[in-house]
């Protein structure tokens, strides 16, 4: 069975493509993004398999 890790992250609106670019390229697959506590900023969360498992 895989095993995952899990990340949760900010993400700054005006950049939000290039950051989800640069977790995607580390192997992260985005689950789900939401709002955050202010309206510039949303948080993300990944997970990827853990390696060897």
């Amino acid at each position: 069975m895989t095993q995952w890790e899990y990340l949760t992250a900010p993400v700054l609106v005006h950049s939000t493509k290039a950051i989800l670019d640069n977790f995607g390229r580390d192997g992260w697959e985005l689950v789900q993004i939401v709002p955050g506590m202010n309206p510039e900023n949303l948080v993300a969360y990944f997970k990827r398999p853990v390696e060897g498992s």
